[in-house]
C-alpha cells in the first residue's frame, strides 16, 4: 500500500490515496499516547490521575502536541549541555591544580593529589566531618589520607568529584574501589554511576566480583541481581577458576548462592519446566 508518511515520494499522494500503512499509524498511536499520558497524567486542577491519556479529543491534537513536546525536550537538553559545560570548569582546575588547598594522601606511601576543601566537602559529608575536625582546620595545604585506594584510584575518584563522569577504561578498572568509596564516603552520584556500569557489564566473568560488592556495599537491589544472574547461569560460574577463591574468602555468600539455587531447581520443578 502507498503511504502518504514513509513512501519514496509522499508528496504525489493526493486524496483519496493519502493513507499511511500500518507501521506508521502505530508509531503515529505511540507517540500520541506518549505524550498526551506525559501531559494529561494529572488533570489540571484536581489531584485524580486521567483515566484515559488518549481521548479523541487529545488525538486529534496529538501531533501538535508531540512536536512541541519533542521542541522543549530539544530546549531542556540544550540547557543541560550548557549547564555541563559551564560546571565542567571544575574539572579542569583539578587538572591545573589551580588554588588547590589540601592533598590528598593514597595508601602505601604513595604521592599525594592536590585538592579543593570546598569541592570535597560539597561532594560528601563525610568528606565535609573530615575537613571540620580540628586536625583539618589549619593551615593550608594539610594532608588527608584515603588509605584503602591506590593513587590510580584515589585520582579516579577525585576526577570523577570535580566533572561527575569518568573515562570509559578508568571505570572498568576502578569500578569495584569507587563503588567500595563511594559507599564509605556517602557519595549517592558515584553510588548510581558504578551500580550502572556493573549492571551493564554483568557476565560469568565478573558476577561473583559484583556480588561481593554488592554485599560489601548493601546494596540490595544489585545483590540479587548478582545472585539472579549466577544462578542462571551455575554451570559457567561453578566451575569457573575464580570460584574457589571466591567461596574460601565469602562463605556466607557460597551458602547464599546454593540456596538460591536449590530454590530456583524447585521452583522449576513445581512449575513443570
Amino acid at each position: 500500500m502507498d503511504c502518504s508518511i514513509c513512501s519514496a515520494m509522499p508528496y504525489i499522494l493526493r486524496p483519496p490515496r493519502n493513507t499511511i500503512c500500518g507501521a506508521c499509524y502505530e508509531g503515529a498511536r505511540t507517540i500520541i499516547a506518549l505524550t498526551n499520558k506525559l501531559d494529561t497524567t494529572i488533570d489540571k486542577g484536581s489531584d485524580k490521575p486521567s483515566t484515559n491519556p488518549v481521548s479523541s479529543s487529545n488525538s486529534a491534537k496529538g501531533f501538535a502536541n508531540a512536536l512541541k513536546w519533542v521542541k522543549e525536550m530539544k530546549e531542556v537538553e540544550e540547557d543541560l549541555n550548557e549547564r555541563i559545560n559551564y560546571l565542567s570548569g571544575f574539572a579542569d582546575v583539578f587538572a591545573d591544580q589551580i588554588h588547590t588547598d589540601i592533598q590528598v594522601q593514597p595508601g602505601n606511601n604513595q604521592p599525594s593529589i592536590p585538592a579543593h576543601r570546598a569541592l570535597l566537602a560539597a561532594r560528601s559529608c563525610i568528606f565535609r566531618n573530615i575537613l571540620d575536625s580540628d586536625e583539618c582546620k589549619a593551615p593550608p595545604n594539610q594532608t588527608i589520607t584515603l588509605s584503602e585506594l591506590s593513587h590510580d584510584e584515589l585520582e579516579s575518584l577525585l576526577e570523577f568529584l570535580y566533572s561527575g563522569n569518568l573515562a570509559k577504561e578508568k571505570v572498568e578498572k576502578h569500578v569495584y574501589a569507587l563503588s567500595i568509596a563511594a559507599d564509605k564516603y556517602e557519595i549517592p552520584f558515584l553510588q548510581k554511576f558504578c551500580e550502572q556500569h556493573m549492571l551493564g557489564s554483568l557476565s560469568s566473568s565478573n558476577a561473583l566480583d559484583i556480588l561481593e560488592i554488592s554485599d560489601t556495599c548493601s546494596n540490595q537491589s544489585l545483590k540479587e541481581t548478582a545472585l539472579n544472574y549466577i544462578v542462571r547461569n551455575m554451570e559457567d560460574v561453578v566451575f569457573s577458576a575464580r570460584f574457589d577463591a571466591f567461596a574460601l574468602k565469602n562463605p556466607h555468600l557460597t551458602v547464599q548462592i546454593t540456596r538460591a539455587s536449590f530454590m530456583d531447581i524447585r521452583n522449576r520443578r513445581a512449575a513443570g519446566v
